[in-house]
């Protein structure tokens, strides 16, 4: 068996707060999305969990999310590197509209296909589909996340909701079917123990990920 490694969708930021796309804008987190950054590092500190290096986007919610972990396990110095490969999917034009205002202009269908389908990317000419993200975060991840954990190290990836999407599908065996229903939760670690192969040996979620959206 290799290493460890902790994946942590980033707390509440204000934009989820308020029902907008957000992408590479960066809105802070929300007090709510503090706490649960902090609840993450007191989870993750209870299981006695030590970092030997961290990664994360270059987007505020994630790196504050990131820094409140650190925090919490007593790691604050730890190495991180800050890195856009893992930031959240490039919503292009739907970037900072309203959902539901965006549901009543496109209808409900059109925008759920730009949520949830793997290939079709939102308009706009930066607009990211799943499969997008996943083309810049699976090669960051081989080629800078996994030969850490492959050393037996325990490696934290603080990032996004889609991002971390991206990794998951891989690392759980999903379909382009099934990840299109995956939610991951703001501030709740998944942990993976996984084999000298780089695949996964074991994996557990320290929370409930039932009223993720």
């Amino acid at each position: 068996m290799s290493g460890t490694l902790v994946l942590v969708r980033h707390g509440q930021s204000e934009w989820n707060k308020l029902n907008l796309f957000t992408g590479w804008r960066d809105p802070d987190l929300t007090e709510q999305g503090t706490e649960e950054a902090i609840e993450a590092s007191h989870t993750l500190a209870e299981e006695g969990i030590k970092f030997d290096i961290a990664f994360t986007s270059v987007l505020q919610r994630a790196e504050k999310t990131c820094q409140h972990i650190l925090d919490g396990v007593g790691q604050s110095d730890l190495e991180t590197i800050h890195d856009q490969a893992l930031n959240e999917r490039n919503y292009g034009d739907l970037a900072g509209l309203n959902k539901d205002d965006a549901r009543k202009k496109w209808g409900e269908e059109q925008v759920h296909v730009w949520r949830r389908s793997y290939a079709t990317p939102p308009p706009g000419e930066e607009g990211e589909s799943l499969r997008d993200t996943g083309a810049r975060v699976w090669p960051y991840y081989m080629s800078a996340i996994l030969p850490r954990v492959l050393r037996g190290e325990t490696v934290l990836v603080a990032a996004h909701g889609n991002s971390l999407r991206s990794l998951v599908m891989v690392l759980d065996g999903m379909t382009q079917d099934t990840i299109t229903k995956l939610n991951l939760g703001t501030g709740i670690p998944m942990i993976y123990k996984l084999n000298a192969d780089s695949t996964v040996a074991d994996k557990r979620v320290l929370g409930d990920m039932s009223g993720a959206h």
